[in-house]
């Protein structure tokens, strides 16, 4: 039987990849990465721009950026995608353009305080899809595996870093939001 979340309990009968795939890290590795694609994607997707709004709203919260242009080429958007997913973004009251000083046609992309609501009710989203995700694993396993994975890819970053992680996603064919710090707890 199953959590009151709907979780099958590990005894379960629960479907399991034949002999042949068992040990196919590449198999593993793929399904959970569409799982989590997938669970992702459906976090973010009433935002305009789906999960690149995501990583817009997120770099424009936490001040990653200093001007539209830096944050088109951080993201690795083409300026004038970047313009309109910003035009969607502005017009839902989630983020402003703000004047660079020192630079009259610069504009600095920052949240606004209904955008900052959102990152976070977003966040929450997004934990809550990678909790269901790893819902087989009990807490210990969920901890060793999270830090089993930032130490591969910690290591595997180091030996060959992508130019950004947009440029890793696009390789892959998928866009990737991820869960950022609350604005909470700036």
């Amino acid at each position: 039987m199953g959590d009151s979340a709907g979780h099958p309990d590990k005894g379960a009968d629960v479907p399991r990849c034949d002999a042949g795939l068992a040990d196919d890290l590449g198999w593993g590795l793929g399904t959970v990465f569409r799982a989590y694609v997938t669970a992702a994607h459906a976090a973010v997707a009433d935002l305009p721009g789906g999960p690149r709004g995501y990583q817009v709203l997120s770099a424009a919260a936490h001040g990653a950026v200093t001007s539209q242009l830096a944050l088109a080429q951080h993201l690795g958007v083409d300026r004038t995608v970047m313009t309109y997913l910003l035009d969607d973004l502005e017009a839902e009251g989630l983020i402003e353009r703000r004047p660079v000083p020192g630079d009259r046609r610069a504009r600095r992309v920052v949240a606004t305080e209904r955008g900052s609501e959102l990152l976070a009710t977003l966040d929450d989203r997004l934990r809550a899809a990678e909790a269901h995700l790893l819902a087989p694993l009990d807490h210990e396993e969920r901890a060793s595996f999270r830090s089993q994975v930032r130490v591969l890819a910690t290591q595997l970053d180091a030996l060959d870093p992508p130019d950004s992680p947009c440029d890793l996603a696009q390789n892959v064919g998928v866009d990737l939001p991820g869960p950022a710090r609350s604005p909470r707890t700036l």
